[in-house]
């Protein structure tokens, strides 16, 4: 148990530094029949285990526009990665969970066919769709095997190695995707990338990237994600994107470990999400996007295509994230602003984008967040020639033509009349929701069940009463709920004696058992002849000899009996008794009558004390009753077990 229970934190302190299971994203943008339509495809559910499928139209203003209700397939498991691609005119889908992988083929008139559900039973990393060949997909495992699976030939295993590629690193995540080569494969984990030939022998390949020197990567770097770059076409693009937690590096396969291009994006976050867009028209750069975990977007502009080098049109663009429209939304009071807060700061788990065109030249930007919400951003493409160097970033202007190769994005300073009235009603339906209970609270019951039948209807009649006072705006009196119960004051500490085990405990802690076991043994000795000792004597006799005779005092280093507190504090004390009087009169008093317990109080408080020498003169009429009662009560005493001690008596 404890075992299971440390692999357990393990992996939960794992997930809260890099959570993996959606690198590559859950959110996927299909073609329509249109350029200006298409699909949304993206899981929710509580447990993300339901595919919708929502049709999505662009208007003239290249806002959004939802056409009907969503289709869904309902599946078995957490959707954890969604891949789309179009080969020859047939458009697939890939969608990768954590111990399944399944592949439908879309139709523009009627819903998706599937073709495939394979299990993995090691656990599914990643999964990618060939840019070639219609219908092929890869699929790595946490075992380090990488499978290809084609509509003809099925499932095939092309790769298999359980160490990691550059050096020894605990690492069980993998990732595979194509090149531009259909029979050539990239297979990464977190030390390197590397090439794998499926027509060559096992094992043969060359190394792409490697986390270390060749790369000049920083102490500690590691990969997360490696995507190609290419498309179909009579000019395939070898360039790969590899990110790391500090950097971005552009890859051309003809060139292994030596990186064309590298710059450090800057995300506060990992980066686990990038898109790779088709220019707006021929002679545009591509537009690159870069999503981290947190939600942040970074925008690239990648030049040169086919045999020429590839370049950066302009330094990296960060786009507003979800978290920068909280101030856009109309204030609320705290506790709501905090709710509306934690929704907006969940984490993004995928990013999608609708291809620009030349008819709307616009960026059309999904992100879809852990907490099922998917938002989106219209960002104008504008010439970098037309701002200047103290522009502002808010500023709209038409776009140009394609005689300018660099674009730049262009954000929305305000929100339109529709997008208001839609964030409004979705935080209307927010606010509704109760708040998510924290992930390690404890366990809550009802109090409910310990109550009995009748205090059930009084709290209901009283909550039905709330309900309608507030229901009219009523002010509520004391008497309209009736009798309040009283809070009763919590109870006193007790002072006890200290636990034996404890003490037992806290002396072995110190080293000192020994000595304890050895005061222990003395105190169970001294008690039990204490405890006896009131047995062999009568008490008012005792009382008496104390105060003619040298007393045999109890050891005072045990504590007193309970008995003798409550009898102490039951009788006033007179004054100027001594202390040998209080403890004997506490045994006197319960053998004498009431109404003569103030009479011989009031003549003991004129004795001597008991180191006063010399006999004490005691009346004869009253030392002859006296004599009387000690002698009535000694004898049941003188029965016991232990003989009486014989002490001298001084005037009886």
């Amino acid at each position: 148990m404890g075992r299971l229970l440390h692999e357990e934190l393990a992996f939960r302190w794992e997930q809260l530094l890099l959570d993996e299971a959606f690198t590559g994203g859950a959110l996927a943008w299909l073609p329509g029949r249109t350029a200006r339509a298409g699909q949304l495809v993206y899981p929710s559910g509580g447990a993300l285990d339901k595919l919708y499928f929502q049709e999505v139209s662009v208007n003239s203003g290249g806002n959004p526009r939802v056409l009907e209700d969503p289709g869904h397939i309902q599946l078995r498991g957490p959707v954890r990665q969604v891949v789309t691609s179009t080969v020859q005119g047939e458009t697939f889908l890939a969608v990768r969970s954590d111990y399944h992988c399944a592949m439908w083929k879309t139709d523009k008139q009627g819903p998706p066919a599937p073709l495939q559900v394979l299990q993995v039973e090691k656990g599914a990393t990643g999964v990618s769709l060939s840019p070639h060949l219609p219908g092929e997909m890869a699929i790595c495992s946490r075992s380090g095997a990488v499978c290809l699976w084609t509509p003809q030939d099925g499932l095939q295993l092309i790769y298999k190695d359980p160490e990691t590629l550059a050096f020894r690193d605990p690492s069980p995540w993998r990732w595979t995707d194509f090149t531009a080569h259909p029979r050539v494969l990239t297979v990464g984990d977190r030390t390197g990338v590397k090439m794998v030939d499926i027509q060559g022998p096992p094992g043969c390949g060359l190394l792409l990237f490697r986390a270390g020197a060749e790369a000049a990567c920083q102490k500690g770097e590691r990969v997360l994600l490696a995507q190609y770059l290419g498309q179909p076409g009579p000019t395939c693009t070898p360039l790969h994107l590899i990110c790391t937690q500090f950097s971005i590096y552009l890859m051309d396969e003809r060139l292994p470990l030596v990186p064309m291009l590298k710059w450090d994006h800057g995300l506060p976050s990992a980066p686990l999400l990038a898109r790779l867009l088709p220019p707006a028209s021929p002679g545009y750069p591509r537009p690159l996007l870069l999503g981290g975990q947190g939600g942040q977007l970074q925008l690239l502009h990648i030049t040169g295509e086919g045999t020429s080098v590839p370049q950066l049109a302009g330094p990296p663009q960060s786009l507003p994230s979800i978290i920068d429209s909280l101030s856009a939304f109309p204030p609320l009071e705290p506790k709501r602003q905090q709710q509306l807060q934690e929704r907006l700061e969940a984490p993004v788990i995928g990013l999608a984008a609708a291809p620009p065109c030349a008819l709307a030249p616009a960026l059309l930007l999904f992100q879809l967040s852990a907490a099922g919400d998917i938002f989106y951003q219209h960002l104008r493409l504008q010439p970098a020639s037309s701002l200047g160097e103290g522009e502002p970033r808010g500023h709209h202007s038409a776009p140009e033509g394609p005689a300018s190769k660099a674009v730049t994005p262009v954000d929305q300073s305000s929100w339109t009349p529709q997008a208001t009235v839609r964030c409004s009603r979705w935080m209307e339906a927010l606010m509704e929701l109760a708040p998510p209970c924290p992930v390690w609270a404890a366990r809550t019951f009802s109090h409910r069940r310990f109550l009995s039948h009748m205090e059930q209807q009084k709290s209901q009649t009283m909550s039905q009463k709330l309900r309608a006072a507030m229901a009219k705006g009523k002010l509520l009196r004391p008497e309209d709920l009736g009798t309040l119960p009283r809070a009763e004051p919590p109870p006193a500490p007790q002072c006890g004696q200290q636990d034996e085990l404890t003490e037992r405990l806290a002396e072995a802690w110190e080293g000192g058992v020994a000595s304890w076991w050895k005061r222990h043994q003395s105190q169970t000795s001294g008690s039990q002849t204490q405890t006896k000792r009131p047995k062999r004597r009568t008490q008012l006799a005792s009382t008496f000899s104390s105060l003619t005779s040298y007393l045999d005092f109890p050891d005072t280093s045990s504590p007193p009996r309970s008995q003798d507190h409550s009898t102490s504090e039951a009788w006033p004390r007179p004054p100027g008794t001594p202390p040998s009087q209080e403890l004997t009169q506490e045994l006197w008093a319960q053998g004498v009558q009431r109404e003569r317990r103030q009479t011989l109080r009031d003549f003991m408080a004129k004795l001597p004390l008991k180191d006063t020498p010399g006999p004490v003169a005691t009346p004869p009429s009253q030392a002859s009753s006296l004599r009387s009662m000690a002698f009535k009560q000694q004898a049941p005493v003188l029965s016991g077990s232990h003989p009486p001690r014989k002490k001298p008596r001084m005037g009886f």
